[in-house]
């Protein structure tokens, strides 16, 4: 049976709409108006954040935050790696994006030896860099901070030399780079990025599954396809931004897109990824309640996590 610990991290400063930092309450709060002692179960540890920057000016306009992110993924990539290395299992509750690659990071660290692969459900292929983002939000770069990707091929920005360094300090993260190499990703329902992402993604042959994909073969067929695919991994990591269901459904988040999974979908999926033996690392991320009706995106955010972490129980 497997030990969970729930590593909260309640941070939004990669996000450029404001909210995502009360998601991981909104989860909670729906565990209890399902009258659910889910979260009694399991040890959490809260990382300490650096939402205060958020009522700073901007020092980097094309990597917001910067200097926050940086000391997020020192914390969290500490702390995922601490949970790995005594056997834990870690279920990540974040904010917004940008942390995901410190989850990643820090699964590496505990590792280092070992090939990582990671399922990114999202609708955004979050392959930015800092020479080519279009908005300077961190929630957009956690792909391209994973295999230390700059794509200077397709730069639109000249960086001064202060965000050049912690950009180069992201990507290097506790002394390995990269985490995660660009051919051990599996994107799935991804369907909203700009020209320069579908360029790292054609040059690397990333592999992508689409919603129609997932619609067509369904749970069990798409798994299967995504473990033959990872075959070589030998841990693999699943990310889940709620913004990878249909924006008729997610509402309450910062980045909603249509043509997107339904409920069910990605629910009978994440619990068919967590049936493997190589999944080492879940996490659930973007639920912003200040955007949302009744609670709804973190009510299907709890249902999901609820279920994933019942089957690996079982498993």
């Amino acid at each position: 049976m497997k030990n969970i610990k729930i590593i909260e991290v309640k941070s939004e400063i990669g996000a450029g709409t404001r909210g995502a930092s009360l998601g991981v309450e909104a989860i909670k709060i729906a565990a209890l108006d399902f009258m659910s002692n889910f979260f009694v179960h399991f040890p959490t540890e809260t990382i300490e954040t650096e939402n205060k920057l958020l009522f700073e000016p901007i020092e980097s306009p094309y990597a917001k935050r910067i200097k926050g992110t940086l000391a997020l993924y020192e914390r969290i990539s500490k702390s995922v790696c601490e949970t790995v290395k005594a056997n834990w299992f870690p279920v990540v509750l974040s904010g917004d994006h940008s942390t995901a690659g410190a989850t990643i990071a820090g699964l590496k660290m505990a590792r280092p030896k070992a090939k990582i692969g990671a399922i990114w459900i999202d609708a955004h292929a979050d392959l930015h860099t800092p020479y080519t983002t279009p908005s300077g939000n961190m929630h957009g770069m956690p792909v391209a901070i994973s295999i230390a990707e700059d794509n200077l091929e397709c730069k639109v920005h000249d960086l001064d030399d202060n965000t050049i360094k912690q950009w180069e300090a992201l990507k290097n993260i506790g002394g390995i780079s990269p985490k995660v190499l660009p051919e051990d990703i599996v994107f799935i329902s991804l369907r909203d990025y700009e020209k320069e992402e579908e360029a790292l993604i054609k040059q690397y042959g990333m592999k992508v599954i689409t919603t129609n994909e997932v619609r067509r073969k369904g749970a069990e067929q798409v798994a299967r396809a995504v473990f033959r695919y990872l075959s070589d991994c030998e841990y693999i990591y699943v990310s889940f931004d709620v913004d990878s269901l249909d924006s008729s459904i997610s509402k309450g988040t910062g980045t909603p897109v249509t043509n997107g999974l339904r409920e069910r979908e990605v629910e009978d999926l994440i619990a068919k990824f967590m049936q493997h033996r190589k999944i080492c690392c879940f996490e659930i991320t973007e639920v912003n309640p200040t955007l949302d009706k009744e609670n709804l995106m973190a009510e299907i955010a709890f249902n999901i996590l609820q279920r994933s972490v019942n089957v690996l129980l079982m498993n």
